[in-house]
């Protein structure tokens, strides 16, 4: 991801904040769209907790996908978001531990 990338995907999440506040559900779903195409390892976290917290459950069931994948997991459980993550929200942990779970038992 480049820079302007990475500066939309932070712009968006601070954009979904505010259209989740103020009721501006357009706006909300045009920035889960621009999340979920641009999540990446280190923005990963962040971005799960936002769809968390503000109510965003494609955009949640997508960033589980993509972390939960064994070659990212590691990197993303060492970012910067990652213990903001599971301190807020601690039941997040057990959706990845489920959800790698069930692919090991695939």
């Amino acid at each position: 991801m480049d820079d302007g990338e990475e500066a939309a995907a932070v712009m968006a999440q601070y954009l979904l904040v505010a259209a989740d506040r103020y009721g501006m559900e357009r706006l909300k779903k045009v920035c889960e769209d621009v999340l979920f195409r641009h999540v990446v390892v280190a923005t990963a976290a962040t971005s799960l907790a936002l769809a968390e917290q503000h109510d965003c459950p494609e955009l949640k069931d997508a960033i589980l996908r993509f972390v939960t994948s064994p070659a990212r997991l590691k990197a993303v459980m060492a970012s910067d978001g990652y213990e903001h993550l599971i301190t807020s929200f601690p039941s997040i942990a057990t959706e990845i531990l489920a959800m790698l779970a069930a692919q090991l038992s695939t």
